[in-house]
């Protein structure tokens, strides 16, 4: 029999929970969260309007609540935040990682962080301070203290017999960390040569010296490139004294890939990456209307540049049907370039030294598709209007705004990034506007020059 597919057993849960919730079994909805992993029961809040994610939240198992709170995006947590009292937020605290305390008490009012760093132990009331005072996004906030260390002087056998002794291993350890008597990192021992190796070794003659390690302040981007390019699934976090602070795993990073795949795609649409679907109504409104202002400033440029020609547009009726196909395929044209270029910024791969070669390429293609566009384009228009005049015009304005397309998409990132502003939640816009103003300017100034 073919199992159905996951996506299909969602749908099914969310409808099922949802008619629980209008039916207010409770019962049933208990059971129903029994049976989810925490993940799954974020992605379940989430996928609820405001009152009825608060209503499900009442019957999480208490021993869940700091896990599924870890997993909730920032939008949704706030929600869930705000309903919950000062003893059900400790109780919270008390069963999350330290990390994942670090981001629910940067939401919550100053008294109530305060009051909740009071109530947790000595131990971790310490890794939580040391943890706020790194910045957002760097490794430190991502990293796990929970690491297992050892002395380079002692035998492998000594190790596994440390190993034995334990209940257990912190999830994704594929290495201990070899550190001296200050805490310095010298490098990882992989639990493979713990178990293979010949025990009466030395860690020392085993280790890998200085192997897969960030400094505390690397950025989020800067980590998920080193997982990508060496395969990894754990590097040491170290201060700038080379002491060992904790590690990262590759579950954490495989976050950080995809919370930026999301970003870039709704920051094209100039949406943060934190919207919450079901966010209240004025919130959403709020953020959405500042990307619609600014595209209607864009809009009457545009429209300005067209009404400096209206003699010309009164005369030829053809200019303003065929006005869209030169701004439309300069922006497609654009967008292609544009994209690649934010990818590449994205990867680390443009540099000061091939920024040269970059351009000239992308300027030669904007030339070589503008002048076959621009054939094609004249045929089509010289067979429909019967006019050869336009249909020249049309060819050459075609061939100015391709190639202006492929510089702005090469030149707009880099200047972007260069004054600190994400191309990709940016760069679109202004790409659209340049691509429509030079298409119009081109094609209609060509035609009042020489048809005229």
């Amino acid at each position: 029999m073919t199992e159905q597919p996951a996506k299909d057993r969602e749908h099914e849960r969310l409808n099922r929970v949802l008619a629980l919730l209008e039916a207010e079994d409770n019962d049933a909805l208990r059971g129903e969260v029994d049976q989810l992993h925490a993940a799954e029961t974020a992605d379940l809040l989430e996928s609820l309007p405001p009152e009825e994610r608060c209503q499900l939240w009442d019957l999480v198992p208490e021993g869940q609540e700091g896990e599924i709170l870890s997993y909730l995006g920032d939008e949704a947590r706030a929600v869930i935040l705000d309903e919950m009292d000062h003893e059900d937020l400790v109780a919270a605290a008390e069963t999350m990682e330290v990390e994942d305390l670090v981001d629910v008490m940067e939401e919550l009012p100053e008294d109530v962080t305060e009051a909740l760093l009071r109530s947790l132990d000595e131990d971790r009331r310490r890794r939580v301070e040391a943890t706020l005072n790194y910045e957002e996004g760097t490794a430190a906030r991502l990293m796990s203290t929970d690491v297992i260390s050892m002395r380079q002087d002692v035998t492998l056998a000594v190790v596994l017999r440390y190993l034995r002794r334990r209940t257990g291993l912190p999830s994704h350890t594929d290495a201990l960390m070899v550190i001296a008597d200050d805490g310095t990192y010298l490098g990882s021992l992989p639990i493979a040569d713990v178990v293979t190796g010949d025990p009466d070794a030395h860690v020392e003659q085993v280790m890998k010296p200085m192997a897969d390690w960030v400094r505390a302040e690397a950025t989020e981007h800067e980590l998920a490139m080193l997982f990508e390019r060496r395969d990894l699934i754990s590097v040491a976090v170290i201060d700038q004294n080379n002491r060992l602070l904790g590690r990262i795993t590759v579950d954490d990073v495989v976050d950080i890939i995809r919370a930026e795949a999301d970003a870039a795609m709704l920051h094209h649409a100039g949406l943060s990456e934190d919207e919450d679907l079901f966010a209240p109504m004025l919130p959403s409104m709020k953020r959405r209307a500042l990307w619609l202002g600014i595209n209607l400033v864009t809009v009457f440029l545009a429209s300005w540049v067209i009404g400096l020609f209206e003699h010309a547009i009164g005369k030829f009726v053809a200019l303003a049907v065929l006005m869209p196909v030169v701004a439309s395929m300069g922006g497609i044209a654009g967008s292609q370039t544009l994209t690649l270029t934010i990818r590449g910024l994205a990867l680390d791969q443009i540099a000061s030294g091939n920024v040269r070669w970059l351009f000239n390429k992308e300027f030669a293609i904007g030339l070589l598709n503008g002048l076959i566009w621009a054939v094609v384009v004249s045929v089509i228009t010289d067979v429909w209007f019967h006019q050869r005049g336009i249909a020249l015009v049309i060819g050459a304005a075609m061939i100015i705004n391709l190639m202006a397309a492929a510089v702005c998409g090469v030149v707009i990132p880099l200047v972007l990034k260069r004054f600190g502003i994400d191309p990709a939640l940016s760069g679109a816009v202004i790409l659209t506007t340049v691509t429509d103003v030079i298409g119009f300017m081109s094609f209609l100034g060509l035609a009042t020059l020489f048809l005229l």
